[in-house]
């Protein structure tokens, strides 16, 4: 423990300076003494400056063997290992005097002062010692020591970074530089990922529910709870034991981490940050970039300009007017520094070795767009659930132009050497992906004229060929479909002669508005992409396309007028459920159905299933069998094919 060895070393401190004390006393009275002897009794000159210098040899000698075994004791015993070993006794002293979380700031010496940043008092403080719903962690130790570069939350030695890395089984090398993550504080609510549940409707006092409901209500995700646990919560390494060892180069290029965000609460996009900044080596995070696209809160105002003085890493990009997603990640981009652009949610949370994979698999080849493996942070009890055991998905679309998740394809898995190998995909998920920015303007960025969100990601991956909230709880302006505009824009310059089977989808909105395209369409000229069909043949051949399909539409009921419809939204949620009907629409969504040369009756992935009660929705297996259906044009009726037992 480091109060046992700092008594160890006061004890050796003492015993030192007494042997040293010893030497000073003697060069200092026993000369002089002798000089006095020497002049009284008579001595010769020569024989009193042969002994004054022999004994101020031996009192130097002392002196010097002194010092250096006091020098050589204190470099033994602050070295980093014994630091890090060592310190929980410290900071349980230190955590019992200040009633603070502990953290690793007081361990580092040499600092001209450490400062206490105060609580505010316009918002809740959890009661577990640090402020997550506050407009500052409290309490922060800061380092000044008059260098601007350290005015924030001390990261820890680079020697004690190795060092939880020989313990974790990890890589010994990081390049001497980076962050690492607090020490845990397990007895705090949500650490290591747990989830933090509430008490039930019933016996929640009243105050207490109704601010859990305006938390959901405004924000799309449980505030109470995210307020009560801390924005430096840990987390646990759910990565596969192969990713732990490998070591990367320490050069590769620098990230400028871009977050956009309007009226993002204040604890989560805290916590955001401080993953970023705790979890990122430093030597390879140029900036994060806060994009603020016009939020009205108070809080996202000046608390968060004075919050985010302290670390001179993230800067603030304000917007004038309202831009959405799509523009305000542009504007990001634009002010970046960094020859990596790495697109994150303002509500996220990294893990330890996020940042290292994205920036070495850019480095291989800058047309790389890489895409992390995204983990699952409940919106209820904000538990951390690692998906590492789970299958790998790889991102894909239906023909309404909806990004959706599939399953690795057959084909890739064939070709996989290794569990921690990186797989290609169709498509991505927008969210959260790695770009180099020299690239991305090559590409042409985003479509400007695109509004808020929704294509974006479709058409950057129609473009890229190397690709490796239960709702939303913004306002959007004006009333208008926002996002079918943007996927009419992405139909129109990309999908070519495929884009009816999108406008089959929409019914009547294919007559929206979708603005001027010659600018897109003269970019795919000048970067001469190849046609459509050429993607689905090579990059997704695993799509459904519906010109396979001998029939297209809805299925109606027509024992009643033809006035009702067969509809189900045919996503996973609602698999192995029964299919409804309601009244026809001639909208296509929900009610658009395929009949294919297989016999299935089928949307995107999803097929009908009989087995002799309700008709449901599964996965289609391609197997035929309660998947198989035929049809009777005389008396106009879809029937399953029953298989007659030989």
């Amino acid at each position: 423990m480091l109060g046992g060895l700092r008594s160890g070393m006061s004890g050796k401190f003492q015993s030192l300076q007494n042997s040293a004390s010893h030497a000073k006393d003697h060069q200092k009275t026993w000369p002089k003494k002798t000089q006095y002897q020497s002049l009284s009794g008579g001595f010769s000159v020569s024989m009193f400056s042969r002994r004054v210098r022999r004994h101020l040899r031996l009192c130097s000698c002392i002196q010097f063997l002194s010092i250096s075994a006091l020098i050589w004791l204190l470099i033994t015993l602050i070295s980093p290992e014994n630091v890090i070993q060592n310190y929980p006794e410290e900071l349980d002293q230190q955590q019992e005097q200040h009633q603070m979380p502990r953290t690793m700031d007081s361990l580092f010496d040499g600092a001209k002062e450490l400062q206490r940043f105060p609580k505010p008092d316009y918002q809740r403080v959890n009661p577990y010692g640090d402020s997550a719903g506050a407009a500052a962690e409290s309490p922060v130790l800061l380092l000044e020591d008059g260098d601007d570069e350290n005015k924030k939350p001390v990261a820890v030695l680079a020697a004690a970074r190795r060092l939880r890395r020989r313990k974790e089984g990890g890589p010994d090398e990081d390049g001497g530089e980076g962050n690492l993550a607090p020490p845990e504080m397990l007895e705090h609510p949500g650490e290591m990922g747990s989830p933090v549940t509430l008490p039930s409707n019933e016996s929640m006092p009243l105050e207490m529910r109704l601010q859990v409901e305006k938390g959901w209500q405004q924000n799309g995700f449980n505030l109470f709870v995210s307020d009560m646990i801390s924005v430096r919560r840990t987390l646990p390494d759910v990565r596969h034991e192969a990713c732990k060892k490998l070591v990367y180069p320490k050069r590769l290029p620098k990230a400028s981490v871009i977050l956009c965000f309007n009226n993002e609460a204040w604890s989560t996009l805290l916590r955001s940050v401080h993953s970023i900044l705790d979890r990122t080596p430093e030597h390879l995070l140029q900036e994060i970039l806060l994009v603020d696209d016009f939020s009205e809160r108070d809080h996202l105002k000046e608390p968060l300009d004075s919050y985010m003085e302290r670390f001179p890493k993230v800067k603030i990009v304000r917007l004038r007017r309202r831009e959405g997603l799509i523009r305000a990640r542009l504007a990001g981009g634009r002010v970046a520094r960094g020859s990596v652009l790495v697109y994150l949610d303002s509500h996220i949370e990294t893990t330890e070795g996020w940042m290292e994979p994205l920036l070495f698999r850019i480095s291989q080849n800058w047309s790389n767009v890489v895409v992390p493996i995204i983990d699952i942070i409940s919106d209820d009890t904000f538990e951390y659930r690692g998906k590492s055991s789970d299958p790998i998905s790889v991102g894909g679309f239906d023909w309404s132009l909806i990004f959706d998740w599939h399953t690795l394809p057959e084909r890739v898995q064939k070709t996989l050497a290794s569990p921690i190998q990186p797989v290609p995909s169709p498509t991505m998920a927008g969210g959260l992906f790695a770009i180099d920015k020299k690239f991305f303007e090559h590409l042409g960025t985003y479509d400007e004229a695109m509004d808020f969100w929704g294509g974006e990601n479709l058409e950057l991956s129609f473009k890229a060929r190397h690709i490796f909230r239960h709702r939303s709880p913004l306002t959007w302006p004006y009333g208008r479909n926002v996002m079918r505009k943007n996927t009419i824009r992405l139909a129109e310059v990309w999908l070519d002669e495929y884009k009816t089977f999108y406008y089959d989808r929409i019914g009547d909105e294919k007559n929206t508005d979708a603005g001027d395209l010659s600018s897109r369409k003269e970019l795919r000229r000048r970067l001469k992409c190849k046609s459509f069909k050429w993607y689905l043949t090579n990059v997704y051949p695993e799509m459904f396309v519906p010109s396979e399909a001998v029939a297209r539409g809805e299925v109606r009921n027509m024992a009643y007028g033809h006035v009702f419809c067969m509809d189900s939204p045919a996503k996973k949620t609602n698999l192995h459920a029964s299919v409804g009907v309601y009244p026809c629409h001639r909208q296509g969504g929900n009610q658009y159905w395929f009949h294919t040369r297989a016999g299935e009756i089928r949307r995107d992935e999803f097929c009908l299933d009989y087995a002799g009660q309700n008709v449901m929705l599964y996965q289609c297996h391609g197997g035929g069998g309660n998947q198989n259906w035929s049809y009777n044009p005389h008396v106009g009726q879809l029937a399953p094919v029953i298989p007659v037992d030989s």
